[in-house]
């Protein structure tokens, strides 16, 4: 049995939390050896919910289970966190503009990127779920004074893994079958999930799909606004996806990249593709197994791609500047 893993995560009454806690306590993300603690925090209004939480996952026995810490208080929660999971945050109300969510959402992540840093683990990974998402992670990371900035990621696996579906589907394909998609970018509806590298049954996918409007206009519009379109049709956002995005994320910090093979990360830019320096944007990585991961260079891109990563890092650079006065 491996030493034990404290895991934290934020929100944990909610919908994606709710479905986080069984696969992660399963061993989805370290594996079915590594026992785990999980650390919660919810606002005071929602700890009753939490407790039914804890309480089910008492009634699971999980043999990787060796213990339930559920508060209100980040510093509490954080405590020698391995793996903080950043799911909680204000969801984006009926005519709200994602510029006042961001600034509702940002107070958030400064204190909590400030307690991560007072008492998170000294190996601490960060991963960001709360939307929106990028430039919350910014947040946080410039708030925990001290935590490497290569700690902190967010999430755009869920948009990958939308555009694995949808590749399939047109390609009568498993999705097993589709291979290093890459969503560039914010996770947005102006994100770009690029083909062009991607691979269906070992060929290129834009050999496999000749049908290049297709790729530009239907499969784009399909995988960016998809989250919207769940939301219509269920009356609620993505939950069990993004929690199953989540754990795929977490899954590939903790377990390297095959070779030949690549996923979608938000990370801090350090240059590459034109995207400035700074900016937590989504690229094309490769990670050790150890939490550590790295951009992937040298990809060529068309002139419909470079215009697509273009008009996402512009959105990108927009937040950034709206936020400028929560990064410390």
């Amino acid at each position: 049995m491996k030493s034990v893993k404290r895991v934290a995560i934020t929100g944990a009454a909610g919908q994606i939390g709710y479905s986080l806690l069984p696969r992660i306590a399963s061993g989805a993300i370290f594996g079915p050896d590594t026992p785990l603690i999980f650390q919660l925090l919810e606002l005071p209004v929602a700890l009753p919910a939490l407790e039914g939480v804890r309480m089910e996952l008492d009634d699971c026995a999980f043999p990787l289970v060796q213990g339930v810490v559920c508060s209100d208080d980040p510093k509490v929660v954080f405590k020698d966190a391995d793996l903080v999971l950043l799911v909680g945050s204000k969801p984006r109300g009926k005519g709200m503009e994602r510029k006042d969510l961001i600034l509702d959402n940002g107070p958030i992540f400064v204190g909590q990127g400030r307690a991560i840093s007072e008492v998170g683990g000294p190996d601490v990974r960060v991963m960001v779920v709360g939307n929106p998402c990028n430039t919350n992670c910014l947040i946080a990371m410039h708030n925990a004074k001290g935590v490497p900035r290569e700690r902190f990621t967010a999430m755009t696996r869920l948009d990958q893994n939308r555009a694995v579906a949808q590749l399939a589907r047109k390609s009568a394909a498993a999705n097993a079958e589709v291979r290093n998609v890459v969503v560039w970018g914010n996770h947005s509806n102006t994100q770009f999930p690029d083909w062009n590298h991607a691979t269906i049954r070992g060929k290129p996918a834009g050999q496999v799909i000749q049908d290049r409007a297709w790729l530009e206009g239907e499969f784009l519009k399909t995988v960016q606004e998809r989250g919207a379109a769940v939301i219509k049709a269920r009356g609620a956002s993505s939950a069990f996806s993004a929690a199953n995005a989540a754990i795929d994320h977490c899954h590939d910090l903790f377990h390297a990249t095959p070779a030949n093979a690549f996923t979608s990360i938000c990370v801090v830019s350090d240059g590459s593709y034109d995207v400035p320096e700074g900016l937590i944007s989504s690229f094309p990585c490769t990670t050790d197994g150890k939490g550590g991961w790295k951009i992937v260079t040298g990809l060529k891109h068309d002139a419909f791609a470079r215009q697509a990563i273009a008009r996402t890092v512009k959105e990108l650079q927009e937040e950034r500047e709206t936020v400028k006065h929560l990064l410390g």
